[in-house]
């Protein structure tokens, strides 16, 4: 009895029956040499040199080659596996199984797809799903990326690979590192499907949990714990998008973005990294060591250190407060410009400016209103002055002692005031100032208000009204102390009036007069230089007895309750009394005598 039968042929060997189904069966096209052993119901056959198999379109090539069965292969030396036209598979060693179309690759694998080479020890290929699959580690090429796992799955119908475990990408522009990513070999994207650090040439690093990376496009977009490192910087946000040809970084969703000098928050912040500019879009809010900015929208330009706004805006630098629809400001130049609703707050100086437009110079903590009338606002007294003028302008003096002169006066005048002067702030008032507060209220030309010594200065045609009082000079300073009223003095032209009744008006005027305040009301009041008075004498029952006229060089006025107590007159004083019913007429009248009503004088803030 013959247990088997063995065929040995040297030269190309092929066996003498094809396989009745040829889908499953392997089919030998070339070899060497070629012996068949036939075991029972098993074959065998065992092929050497140049060895020449395939099932369809599945090719393998080998130097010597053992199948059981036409559909168990093991080859051995120099195994190379091809399927359709695209792929080769290069090995030391293989099993495959024509059955369920499977090869297990071993030692020296490379799989060639299009222009991809994967290298492992080895792999496992099924020829039906065309998926290739390592659990030893691998390394992929692709043109200039090149990826490494140590688990994968390579869809090669899909130009898909799933890299797991210990994944590492190097690449020109980027290197990551994640424990799972999906690479597309055909659009060279890069899916990120779990935690993934990148690694940018820039030195930046970017942290996500989900996203992709358009190698080719240089495209990308992170999200589930998005966040940005580089140097001192870092952002986050609930997404991260990154254009790698324009070097612009798109954060969305509760973004914010903060280095050792900065701190931005938004709805969206855009930053463009080639010109450090940043865009900060909805809620926005920019921080630095001297600024707070909130708005619609900010703008910041870091290599030019200068930012705008949009929207409603608030900026807070140190003690002022600024408000405003759009705001423009150069840091390299200190110059800024507010638009649009203007409110300019200053808390340590305590006052408030309203404005249509406002320049800003921030070396000099100079404001600048335009536009409109602007409004002042600050606490005298414990109680708010308003102010409104043509032009406004606020900034800070520093410590000094000098001779100034206020613009815009009479040409005609040299009028200059010695001041001695500390830090702290000034405004000035240009053209048609009015100033209304409960029991003051001016209008003149011009103006300037010291707000750290609250002392006042009017030129032109000013008026200060007091109660009952009426005030005018050339030019006229008011001065406070302990936040009170407490002198007002007029200088060339000074001429006071005052009636208790809106009937009959006492009159003074002389050269200079030096009205001087006790607990808010008027007490005494010193003329120097041509006094004249004209003073309506009142019985104890309040009825006017009749009109003294009073004309001397100088001359003092005590006063209680608003009302003339007793006068005295120095230097050969003429005076007259005339009664009542005569005191009537152009000679009761002294020159200069000009009692102002409203609307001239404002009797409310809206007067103003």
């Amino acid at each position: 009895m013959i247990p088997f039968v063995l065929f040995s042929i040297l030269g190309k060997g092929q066996t003498d029956q094809e396989p009745a189904d040829t889908t499953s069966k392997v089919i030998v096209d070339y070899a060497d040499v070629f012996e068949y052993l036939v075991e029972g119901e098993n074959t065998y056959q065992r092929l050497l040199g140049e060895v020449e198999l395939r099932q369809d379109s599945i090719y393998l090539y080998c130097d010597s080659a053992f199948i059981k069965n036409d559909s168990e292969v093991i080859a051995q030396n120099n195994v190379l596996i091809q399927q359709a036209d695209s792929l080769n598979v290069f090995a030391d060693s293989a099993n495959y199984n024509s059955d369920n179309r499977i090869a297990k690759l071993f030692s020296n694998v490379i799989l060639l797809n299009n222009n991809q080479k994967l290298f492992t020890d080895s792999l496992q290929y099924d020829m039906n799903k065309k998926l290739a699959t390592y659990v030893s580690g691998a390394t992929l090429t692709n043109d200039t990326t090149q990826l490494t796992s140590q688990r994968g799955y390579y869809y090669t119908a899909f130009d898909v690979i799933d890299f797991k475990n210990d994944v590492l990408v190097v690449d020109p522009e980027f290197s990551l590192k994640a424990d799972t990513l999906r690479f597309n070999t055909e659009t060279r994207i890069v899916t990120f499907l779990g935690p993934t650090l990148i690694s940018t040439k820039d030195n930046g690093k970017i942290y996500c949990e989900g996203g992709f990376y358009d190698i080719r496009n240089k495209k990308a977009e992170f999200f589930q714990n998005a966040q940005y490192v580089k140097e001192d910087q870092e952002a986050m946000a609930d997404i991260i998008r990154y254009d790698g040809e324009s070097g612009i970084y798109t954060l969305e969703g509760n973004a914010s973005f903060k280095d050792a000098d900065r701190n931005a928050t938004a709805d969206q912040i855009r930053y463009n990294g080639k010109n450090d500019q940043t865009y900060l879009i909805g809620n926005a809010n920019y921080k630095d060591k001297e600024q707070n900015v909130v708005a619609d929208e900010i703008f910041y330009d870091a290599k030019k250190k200068a930012y705008k706004t949009s929207g409603r805006s608030v900026i807070e630098d140190g003690a002022q407060t600024i408000q405003a629809d759009l705001f423009d400001f150069d840091d390299l130049t200190g110059i800024g410009n507010a638009k649009g609703n203007v409110v300019w707050r200053d808390t340590v100086q305590n006052f408030i400016l309203f404005a249509d437009e406002a320049d800003y110079i921030k070396e000099e903590n100079y404001v600048k209103t335009k536009g409109g009338r602007p409004l002042f606002v600050s606490i005298v007294e414990g109680d708010s002055l308003f102010m409104k003028a043509d032009t406004l302008i606020s900034k800070m003096r520093t410590p000094d002692t000098t001779f100034i002169k206020i613009e815009p006066i009479d040409s005609t005048s040299t009028d200059t005031m010695r001041m001695e002067l500390d830090t702290g702030r000034i405004v000035l008032a240009y053209n048609n100032v009015r100033v209304f507060k409960s029991n003051l209220q001016a209008v003149a030309d011009s103006m300037s208000y010291d707000v750290v010594d609250s002392m006042f200065y009017f030129y032109k045609d000013p008026i200060i009204w007091s109660d009952t009082s009426q005030f005018s000079a050339d030019s006229i300073r008011m001065s406070m102390k302990d936040n009170q009223l407490d002198k007002i003095h007029l200088k060339q032209k000074a001429f006071i009036l005052n009636s208790p009744d809106n009937i009959f008006f006492n009159q003074i005027k002389g050269k200079t007069i030096t009205a001087h305040f006790i607990e808010k009301e008027l007490r005494k009041m010193d003329v120097e230089g041509n006094a004249e008075s004209v003073y309506f004498a009142m019985d104890d029952k309040d009825g006017y007895i009749g009109a003294n006229k009073t004309v001397c060089s100088e001359m003092q006025l005590y006063f209680g309750s608003n009302q003339v107590d007793r006068i005295k007159f120095f230097n050969s004083p003429q005076a007259k009394l005339t009664p009542i019913n005569q005191s009537v007429g152009p000679d009761f009248k002294l020159d200069g005598y000009n009692w102002v009503e409203p609307p001239k004088r404002p009797i409310t803030k809206n007067d103003l």
